[in-house]
Order: C-alpha cells, then structure tokens, then sequence
C-alpha cells in the first residue's frame, strides 16, 4: 500500500486511488470560497428588484449552494464524505459590473478539510444565479471562483495571498439572511 502521508491521488501507473486520512485526528476544520456571476444589466436589475420569473433567485441558491456542499463527494470523484456541520453563503451587489458576489463558509470536526465543500457551495449557488435568469439573457457568466482561506488539519491554517476582487459581503437588503 503506498505511503498515506502523501496526498498523490494518482498511482504510478495512471490508476486513482482515495487518500486514507484515517490516522489523522478530529480537528476543526473551517473554508471559505469565493466566486461571481456577471448578469448584465437588465438580469442584474430583475434579481435586485425580486422580478425574476422563477421566484427568489438569492433565497433559492442559498439553499443550492448548501444542498451542494453537503453533496460533494457524489460529484467529484475521490473527495472524502464529510459531515457538514455548517455552511453559510452569502451575497453581495456589484452595481458596477452587473454582478453578485457569492462567499461560502463551511465548517466540520472531522479527519478531511471542507475546502471542496466551500467551493463547491459557491459553484452551485452560481448555477442557480445562472439557471434562474437564463430566460432573461444567456450572456451571464460564472467568473473567478477560487478559496480564500482553510483552517485546521494536518497542513494548518492557510489564506490565499492573490487579492480578492470583491468586496466582503454584506447580506443585501431583501436577501436571504444568514446564520
């Protein structure tokens, strides 16, 4: 059996195999993900004004993004099933670039970080933007999703150096709340 202090999910030969994380300890372990979609002006308008056809878009990718993070290892291969024991997701306008800024927070004590969690959220949370205002224009965008920082686990803490582009997130006012 090869060595599982290496990450390497990729044998020698081109095989995959899932990294064993079983000697590690339970410790906290904490993500934050980062990501956009760009509207245009008249989708951007509709979400701000609640118009879409669909209903709530905010509402409704809030709980996308939060279906999806407790759902990541069914859709990337080899992720570890983690228990969720938190995740937030939150929203922010961009007047500027017809956009809405998503942040997503997971939080789990476990063997396994929540990182592919926390960026899962945020990539779901975009479909949804995207799916329910596709009637209004096709030209929208899923741009720049990328992690911010994790905390806990064997590696430690870690916080990206690149700047981050958007703002911190404040819940605009008519969006979800929260908590």
């Amino acid at each position: 059996m090869a060595d599982s202090s290496t990450l390497a999910r990729s044998e020698s030969k081109g095989g995959v195999r899932m990294v064993d994380v079983s000697s590690q300890p339970d410790s906290i372990r904490t993500a934050v993900a980062a990501g956009r979609v760009v509207l245009g002006p008249d989708a951007f308008e509709a979400v701000r004004e609640r118009t879409v056809r669909k209903g709530d878009v905010l509402t409704t990718a809030q709980i996308a993004g939060i279906q999806g993070s407790k759902q990541t290892s069914s859709l990337i291969p080899l992720c570890h099933d983690v228990q969720i024991d938190g995740v937030e997701i939150e929203f922010a306008f961009d007047e500027d670039e017809h956009a809405i800024n998503i942040r997503a927070f997971t939080k789990s004590v476990g063997l396994t970080g929540v990182e592919m969690e926390a960026l899962t959220a945020v990539s779901i949370a975009g479909l949804t933007i995207y799916d329910m205002c596709k009637s209004i224009t096709r030209d929208i965008y899923i741009d720049d999703v990328r992690l911010l920082a994790k905390t806990g686990g064997q590696s430690g803490n870690w916080k990206s150096d690149r700047p981050d582009p958007t703002p911190d997130p404040q819940t605009e006012p008519g969006a979800p709340a929260v908590n």
